[in-house]
């Protein structure tokens, strides 16, 4: 399974913003600094703030920030919300809201034991990444504020015996 750049993005913003939590990046800042397009990060952001995972602040010191804690939004979440087609294989299609069920060409489709195993995998996938928050994967917030050029994060919710990556339950 391969996430879209949509939501690749949309988990790369929210990892910047909680690794800098002070301040308010703009858009401009967070594209030039992961080299992506301006435009499609401003649709990605504009949905996050729809779905109460950022909140922007408008104005000439405006910009983005977290809408809720880091503790709070569940990297699962964030993927059924930004993936628009979680299928597997094209038997897992369902059809869009008004939209009449279509027929498959696989003549495999009236009996095949396959889709219910992707089922599975895709719930099983979706399952370990609900275990996981943002704050999960951004416990190594100094490492990540150095790659991103960022000024070293204070101290705060997480501990430096945490900075390893190390994700603890």
């Amino acid at each position: 399974m391969r996430l879209s750049s949509y939501t690749d993005y949309a988990l790369r913003l929210l990892m910047y913003l909680a690794v800098q939590r002070d301040g308010l990046p703009t858009i401009s800042e967070v594209a030039q600094v992961y080299g992506i397009s301006k435009n499609h990060l401003m649709k990605v952001a504009h949905q996050l703030g729809l779905g109460g995972y950022i909140e922007t602040v408008r104005g000439r010191n405006g910009g983005l920030r977290l809408g809720r804690p880091a503790e709070q939004i569940s990297i699962g979440d964030v993927i059924r919300y930004t993936e628009q087609d979680m299928a597997i294989v094209e038997c897992m299609e369902r059809p869009r809201s008004g939209e009449a069920p279509r027929e498959f060409g696989c003549r495999l489709s009236p009996d095949c034991n396959l889709r219910s195993a992707l089922q599975e995998a895709l719930q099983a996938f979706l399952a370990v990444l609900d275990g996981y928050t943002l704050a999960d994967i951004v416990r190594n917030r100094r490492s990540l504020a150095a790659l991103l050029d960022l000024p070293q994060p204070p101290g705060g919710p997480f501990r430096p015996a945490d900075n390893d990556g190390v994700r603890r339950s």
